[in-house]
């Protein structure tokens, strides 16, 4: 199920699991050996939705420890025990699933081995240190509008390395320049509307 499945197929599979939560240690261990690239469309996923917190702020916390990880050229991931025992909700999962599995097919028959930049060791880390910053811009993105743009970004991108599809990574990159742009602008209107009603 791992190296020759497709990403849809692994979400599919994920959301078939039995029980009403699923933990983050159940993800990775369905994950193994891709679990870099799939934990990053993972990541993202929920945030392409409107989702309640604090899942928006566990995403992204999650995604600036697997950022790190590879920034730092690790070969797989590494997560403490306490995150591996945090849990989500299958009935979020499966409505997430249900939403992206149809895209990412169309996304996937579309999608090929191109623009091989980032599947060098350099090119890893460099994707590294850009998901590193858009998991900070995710932890304190606004709810909704700042938050699914970037949500969109991480997917595209998380999709584009396990495609090893370089365009579809660059899309991602675009849709996340544009998401960091919106939360950028919010946070400026939200210090300037405070300072004006402190009258400084």
């Amino acid at each position: 199920m791992t190296s020759g499945a497709r990403t849809s197929d692994v979400l599919t599979v994920l959301a078939s699991q039995e029980g009403e939560r699923l933990t983050v240690g159940d993800i990775v261990a369905v994950l193994r050996d891709r679990a870099f690239a799939l934990l990053v469309v993972l990541l993202g996923l929920p945030n392409c939705l409107p989702m309640p917190p604090p899942i928006p702020l566990i995403c992204g916390l999650l995604l600036l420890l697997v950022a790190i990880q590879i920034a730092a050229g690790m070969s797989a991931p590494w997560l403490p025990r306490m995150l591996l025992g945090r849990s989500i909700a299958l009935a979020d999962v499966r409505r997430a699933v249900t939403r992206a599995v149809p895209i990412l097919r169309r996304l996937e028959r579309w999608s090929r081995p191109r623009v091989s930049v980032f599947e060098t060791a350099l090119g890893m880390r460099g994707m590294g240190i850009v998901l590193l910053a858009l998991a900070l811009a995710l932890i304190v993105a606004a709810p909704i509008v700042g938050q699914i743009p970037l949500g969109l970004a991480v997917c595209l991108v998380g999709l584009g390395l396990v495609e090893r599809d370089g365009v579809v990574v660059m899309g991602g990159l675009v849709i996340g320049l544009f998401g960091v742009a919106i939360n950028a602008g919010f946070a400026y209107a939200v210090i300037a509307g405070i300072l004006g009603l402190l009258n400084l």
